[in-house]
């Protein structure tokens, strides 16, 4: 035998109240899937932004390959050293062509046999196609008279994203520390 559902006048009918409970579930994965999405988003754009910065170290320590590393500055990117330069090159550096030509003068100079840029402890904050990052920089370097350098500092970094790649706007250099750590005499 069939139960009759009886209803209340003042309550809904429970068509009704399903319905309404469906809404709710649907809004609410609404909700978290977006976040899910943003999420993911700001997480690969975190990681774009750390191989962004991975190819610049590997392309500057390619004998300070002007075309790669001005290929990742947005057109009218900027870079710039500051802090205890010693006779480097403080200026500020506008657009790719100007960045190629700085760092094709480095390896035209001829006094770097061989570096390696290590960075680490980065910071970054997104804020939709733009973001900021601060890292902690060793440069370490061997001079073509045998002697071994090191350039301890920070790099300032402005970003933006462009169709979906992220290029710098401007990286700023901050050399904290510039010396030889062993010279070229093996009797030392």
């Amino acid at each position: 035998m069939r139960r009759k559902l009886k209803f209340n006048r003042a309550s809904p009918k429970p068509e009704k109240k399903l319905f309404k409970q469906q809404i709710k579930v649907a809004e609410t994965t609404d909700r978290i899937i977006q976040n899910l999405k943003s999420r993911v988003e700001e997480m690969e754009d975190l990681e774009a932004i750390r191989q962004l910065k991975v190819a610049y170290c590997d392309a500057c320590d390619d004998d300070h390959n002007g075309e790669v590393v001005s290929s990742l500055f947005s057109k009218s990117g900027t870079w710039q050293q500051i802090g205890a330069t010693s006779h480097a090159d403080s200026r500020k550096h506008v657009g790719r062509k100007e960045i190629a030509a700085f760092m094709y003068g480095l390896r035209d100079a001829g006094f770097i046999v061989c570096s390696s840029h290590v960075v680490t402890n980065p910071v970054l904050k997104i804020s939709g196609n733009s973001a900021s990052g601060d890292w902690k920089f060793l440069m370490l370097y061997t001079h073509k008279d045998g002697s071994r350098h090191k350039i301890i500092g920070r790099y300032q970094d402005i970003y933006v994203k462009v169709k979906g790649q992220w290029y710098f706007e401007s990286l700023t250099a901050i050399v904290e520390d510039n010396n030889i750590y062993l010279t070229g005499n093996k009797n030392e």
